[in-house]
């Protein structure tokens, strides 16, 4: 499939080929959800722990006589079922992440990128290396339309973009390798590379 390639300036630049086998599948919603849940949940912290019957600050006292007193046999009032006593089966720390395959989730990114040229959410664009100015490039995405953008560049970006776009809000680069499922679908509009188009077809082939 052809698409419009364009500059900054938002002027014409010929076009390029996309793989049609990339950017031009009927998106799966199964597939985006199963890709973006193993990221999710992969991320997630899991840090959230609370204290046992062995670890609440508490006597260890007998709380009271074994027989005579008419109640049940107690220990310690850091038993469960006293009020700041020990939780009994709580969470602890442990890791969240599942296995997905890994063709499982090429076919994530395959999909997102067609999803959003599907939805005429993608433009490809030249080349982003003569920007070194955050006004300038405020102005130039403004003029363009782009509120919640994410560009793709090549195999690293270029350094001067990345300190121009750092501080503009809404807008978020990535290098190849980091395209994920996710950061695509979060975004309004998909900005790729003419650099960085060639990298995921070689990545994604």
């Amino acid at each position: 499939m052809k698409l419009d390639m364009i500059k900054l300036d938002g002027s014409k630049a010929g076009s390029v080929d996309l793989g049609e086998d990339i950017f031009d599948l009927d998106p799966r919603a199964d597939i985006l959800h199963r890709v973006v849940r193993w990221q999710r949940n992969k991320a997630q912290q899991g840090t959230h722990k609370v204290k046992t019957r062995s670890e609440v600050s508490y006597s260890t006292k007998k709380i009271y006589r074994q027989k005579g007193t008419g109640g049940a046999r107690h220990g310690a009032r850091s038993a469960p079922i006293f009020r700041k006593g020990g939780i009994y089966k709580g969470p602890t720390p442990r890791s969240h992440a599942h296995d997905l395959p890994k063709k499982v989730r090429a076919l994530g990114l395959k999909h997102a990128l067609s999803a959003k040229a599907r939805a005429g959410e993608l433009v490809i664009i030249e080349d982003i290396s003569n920007v070194t100015k955050t006004g300038t490039l405020a102005k130039q995405i403004k003029d363009l339309g782009w509120k919640r953008a994410l560009v793709i560049d090549g195999a690293s970006v270029d350094e001067g973009f990345a300190k121009a776009a750092r501080n503009i809000e809404g807008l978020d680069v990535l290098p190849t390798i980091g395209a994920n499922v996710y950061d695509i679908l979060k975004r309004d509009t998909l900005v790729i590379t003419k650099a960085g188009v060639e990298a995921l077809e070689a990545r994604l082939k």
